[in-house]
């Protein structure tokens, strides 16, 4: 008598969606976040704003992006990614489209705040998914993916978007970017489920998720200052919020000043400055990809996430600190090459989000991911202002820029020296 062995069901691969929309989701957020780089130069024309006007102007958004991050990884620890990331999405949209009805410096501060805050709970969602739709050797490809766009709709969305601004107007930008956001903000809602509430995903890939270290997102924890206490003693979240806000300086610079910095310090004509900044855009994207690859790729044949985390980040910020020699740098080819140099690394160096996912208690995912793009995006407060007073002041850019590579060379020695030990931390006793 014969018997046929049972074959395992197929895993499907729905976490692979998943991380497409979180993608199309990144790629919206920044769109929103740096369209005003792009409008400045003629916007500030219009509203009768100077350079350190407009300093504070690119700050704002940080202000309440940065306040916010605590609250809304409570928040996502409370209500969970699906109704966090809707409304997120929702109302930063919103405010996107407000932007083009602003009259003044007060209305245009007014709706930066109000963008900040909404998007704070994107990255931390973010990073809840990882932990909880990938298995840690994946989760740095995951997290590169995702991290492209960052970059990507700048990068190859940029002459698109100089010529709205040029045919139509800086208003017409923020209004119909701010309209596509509703539009994902409802499609998110009706795509988006936890692991756990999936009914698309099949148990051999939950069992994959599983056994490879996923987290199941769906318990809900209420919210204690001891949990803040104790995540602010341990060094890993502590070392990495540091090196992260010297990678953020970096992504700050060309998120804000680059446009200007090439129209005014390089005195480049607009559809050149159209072209030039897409350049280091497309390498932070490569970068992002290839130090995902490079990270997960040394995380599996050294069995090291100590190795496979940091080496790319110290690696990446090496490169990102490169960007101070552009100011003495004649050709504005060897300048453009230096500054896409140094972003690559900065895309390399972003897999900070990966290591604080390694690390991130399991009951606190939302939390530590809110406390540390809490320090990180300090920068994005610190770095617009800085380099606006600069420019005011002495009229050039090589203090800024020297400012950036500075902080990228701190990150490098606090990922080395301050974050010890990658591992996941215990969670605290309650």
């Amino acid at each position: 008598m014969s018997t046929s062995a049972v074959q395992p069901a197929k895993r499907t691969n729905v976490r692979y969606g998943v991380l497409a929309l979180i993608a199309l989701g990144t790629v919206i957020n920044y769109l929103d976040r740096t369209l005003l780089s792009v409008a400045a130069p003629t916007m500030t024309k219009e509203l009768g704003i100077d350079a350190a006007t407009m300093g504070l102007v690119f700050s704002a958004f940080s202000w309440t992006y940065a306040l916010a991050q605590i609250p809304g990884g409570v928040f996502l620890d409370r209500f969970g990614v699906r109704v966090t990331y809707f409304l997120s999405v929702g109302f930063w949209s919103a405010f996107t489209v407000l932007q083009g009805f602003a009259t003044g410096l007060g209305s245009l501060l007014g709706f930066r705040l109000g963008l900040g805050a909404a998007e704070a709970p994107c990255f931390p969602a973010n990073s809840r998914v990882l932990v909880s739709w990938f298995p840690q050797r994946e989760r740095a490809r995951a997290n590169s993916v995702y991290t492209v766009g960052m970059y990507f709709g700048i990068a190859f969305l940029s002459p698109l978007l100089f010529w709205i601004t040029a045919e139509f107007g800086w208003r017409v930008l923020f209004m119909g970017v701010g309209a596509l956001g509703l539009i994902f903000a409802a499609a998110w809602f009706r795509l988006y489920r936890d692991p756990d509430k999936s009914k698309a995903v099949n148990q051999a890939e939950l069992d994959h998720i599983s056994a490879g270290g996923g987290v199941s997102s769906s318990a809900q924890i209420a919210f204690s200052w001891k949990d803040v206490g104790y995540l602010m003693k341990q060094r890993q979240i502590l070392g990495a919020s540091f090196g992260q806000f010297a990678t953020n300086a970096t992504l700050v610079f060309f998120l804000t000043w680059f446009p200007t910095y090439l129209m005014t310090e390089r005195n480049m004509p607009w559809l050149k400055v159209g072209f030039y900044a897409i350049l280091p855009f497309i390498a932070a994207s490569v970068g992002a990809v290839v130090g995902g690859q490079v990270s997960d790729a040394l995380v599996r044949r050294s069995g090291s996430a100590n190795l496979g985390r940091k080496l790319p980040i110290v690696g990446g910020l090496l490169m990102s600190s490169t960007i101070a020699l552009a100011a003495f740098i004649e050709s504005d080819a060897v300048v453009i090459a230096v500054m896409s140099l140094a972003f690559f690394g900065q895309g390399m160096s972003n897999l900070g989000w990966t290591l604080i996912s390694d690390v991130a208690p399991k009951s606190l995912v939302g939390l530590t991911a809110g406390l540390f793009n809490f320090c990180t995006n300090l920068a994005g407060i610190v770095t617009p202002v800085v380099i606006g007073f600069v420019v005011a002041k002495t009229g050039s850019f090589f203090g800024g820029l020297a400012f950036i590579g500075v902080m990228a060379l701190l990150g490098a020695l606090s990922y080395t020296f301050a974050v010890g030990d990658v591992r996941r931390l215990p969670d605290p006793v309650r």
